[in-house]
C-alpha cells in the first residue's frame, strides 16, 4: 500500500499532545490523517487533515469514525474496545489490536497477565470495590502501608495513592481496585519497545524517571538511565519478554522498578507513545513518534540509539493557578544550547496539568541534568491575571 501523498487514511483516536506530536511525523511523510476527540480545543485539531468531534467511549461514534480509515491507532487507552473489535473483524487494521488493549487497559487484568506469564511484578490483591478492600484491611488480610490503584481510568498520577492509615481512604471512589505491596526501590525505569506486524522489534535505551513527590507525576526523564550495564540489559530483556507476551504492534512503554537488590519489577505498560519517550524527539536518531508510525504501517524500524544524552522536563500547571495559560519566563531558556521547548496547545491550565515539555541534549549527562533543573526552576505555567469585575 502506498501511504505517502496518496488516498491512504490514518485514523487516530484521541487528539491530545501525543497525537499532536505524532502528526508532526505524518506531516513529514505527507500521510493523510483523521482524528477523533471529544474536545473542540484538542491540540490535534490544527494539525490533522480532518478533525471529528465526538466521544471515544461511544460505540457508534468510534465505529463510524474507524470505517473511514485504512489503519486505526490511538493515543489514549480509554476508547470503546467493542467498536475496535468490530472494525478489526471487518478488515480495518487496528494497531495495537483490541485484544492487546483489553489486556492492558484494566490494571487488575494487566497484573494477572504478568503472573500468568512469569513476568516479575510487585505482589498485589484485586478487589471489586473499595468497600471490599477496607474489609480486607480490617480483617488483616491486607497490611498497611500499601499502594491503592484504580483498575480503570487512572493517568498522570490520578488513580494511585499510598494508603498509610484509615484516613488515607478518604475521597477514594468505591470502584474496582488493587492493593499493591510497597516495594523498596532505588529507581523507576522505563523501556520503550517497538514492533511491527512482520515481527521486527527494537528497544530504546533504558530511561530513568524522577517523580514529583506530591503529584506522583514524572518531573524528569533521563536517558540513558544512570544504572549499571547489567541492570540495563536485564531491564531491556524483561521489556522484550513483556512485548512478546502481549504480541503488540506499535510502541509499548514498559515502566519498571529497580529494587534495592537490583531486581527488575514491571509496574505497568502503555501501548502507545509515552511521556518517557519524549526526549527521543531531539536526542534519538528516530523519535518514538516516527517509530510508532513506522511500526503500525509495517515499515522498517528506525535506529533507536541516542545521538547525545537527553533529559526531558515536564511543564505542568503551577499550584493555585487555573485559567488561560501563560508560560512565564520561557524566553529565558531559548538562548541556551540544546534546549527545546514543546508547547502542547492547551489553552487552559490547572494545577499539575501537563501543558508541555522541554528537552535538553548534551554530550555530558551531568551537565544536561543541571541545565534541566535550571529550566524547571525558571519556567512557570500560570494563569493569566483576571481583570477586575466590572471592567
Amino acid at each position: 500500500m502506498n501511504y505517502f501523498s496518496s488516498d491512504f487514511k490514518l485514523g487516530i483516536l484521541g487528539g491530545g499532545q501525543l497525537g499532536k506530536m505524532l502528526l508532526t511525523e505524518t506531516r513529514k511523510f505527507d500521510i493523510q490523517t483523521y482524528v477523533l476527540d471529544p474536545s473542540d480545543d484538542a491540540p490535534c485539531k490544527i494539525g490533522s487533515n480532518k478533525f471529528f468531534l465526538g466521544s471515544l467511549m461511544d460505540f457508534d461514534t468510534v465505529y463510524n469514525f474507524g470505517k473511514q480509515a485504512d489503519v486505526l491507532t490511538f493515543e489514549i487507552e480509554h476508547v470503546n474496545v467493542e467498536a475496535l473489535e468490530k472494525l478489526e473483524a471487518e478488515g480495518v487494521k487496528v494497531y495495537p489490536s483490541p485484544k492487546t488493549l483489553k489486556l492492558i487497559k484494566n490494571k487488575g487484568v494487566q497484573k494477572d497477565f504478568y503472573i500468568d506469564n512469569d513476568i516479575p511484578t510487585a505482589p498485589y490483591k484485586r478487589f471489586e470495590t473499595l468497600t471490599d478492600l477496607k474489609l480486607a484491611v480490617e480483617n488483616e488480610e491486607v497490611t498497611m502501608p500499601f499502594v491503592w490503584k484504580s483498575t480503570e481510568g487512572g493517568y498522570d498520577g490520578n488513580g494511585v495513592k499510598v494508603i498509610r492509615n484509615a484516613e488515607s481512604f478518604n475521597g477514594l471512589p468505591d470502584v474496582q481496585c488493587i492493593a499493591e505491596l510497597m516495594v523498596p526501590f532505588k529507581n523507576e525505569l522505563a523501556v520503550i519497545v517497538a514492533r511491527n506486524p512482520d515481527g521486527e522489534i527494537k528497544t530504546y535505551p533504558v530511561v530513568e524517571m524522577e517523580f514529583h513527590p506530591e503529584a506522583n507525576q514524572v518531573e524528569y526523564v533521563i536517558c540513558p538511565a544512570r544504572i549499571d550495564d547489567a541492570v540495563a540489559n536485564n531491564a531491556r530483556g524483561i521489556a522484550l519478554k513483556v512485548s512478546e507476551k502481549f504480541n503488540h504492534v506499535g510502541l509499548l512503554a514498559v515502566e519498571m522498578f529497580q529494587t534495592e537488590d537490583d531486581q527488575i519489577l514491571v509496574n505497568e505498560v502503555a501501548p502507545r507513545p509515552h511521556n518517557s519517550g519524549h526526549y527521543s524527539i531531539e536526542a534519538s536518531y528516530t523519535s518514538q513518534f516516527e517509530q510508532h508510525l513506522r511500526a503500525i504501517l509495517n515499515l522498517p524500524l528506525g535506529n533507536t540509539d541516542s545521538k547525545a544524552a537527553g533529559i526531558m522536563v515536564n511543564l505542568v500547571g503551577a499550584e493555585g493557578h487555573s485559567g488561560n495559560v501563560v508560560y512565564e519566563n520561557i524566553e529565558n531558556i531559548l538562548g541556551r544550547d540544546g534546549v527545546t521547548p514543546h508547547i502542547y496547545g492547551k489553552k487552559q491550565t490547572r494545577p499539575f496539568r501537563k501543558m508541555g515539555h522541554v528537552t535538553i541534549v548534551n554530550q555530558d549527562i551531568t551537565k544536561a541534568r543541571k541545565i534541566a533543573e535550571e529550566v524547571k526552576n525558571n519556567i512557570r505555567v500560570i494563569a493569566a491575571p483576571q481583570p477586575p469585575k466590572g471592567e
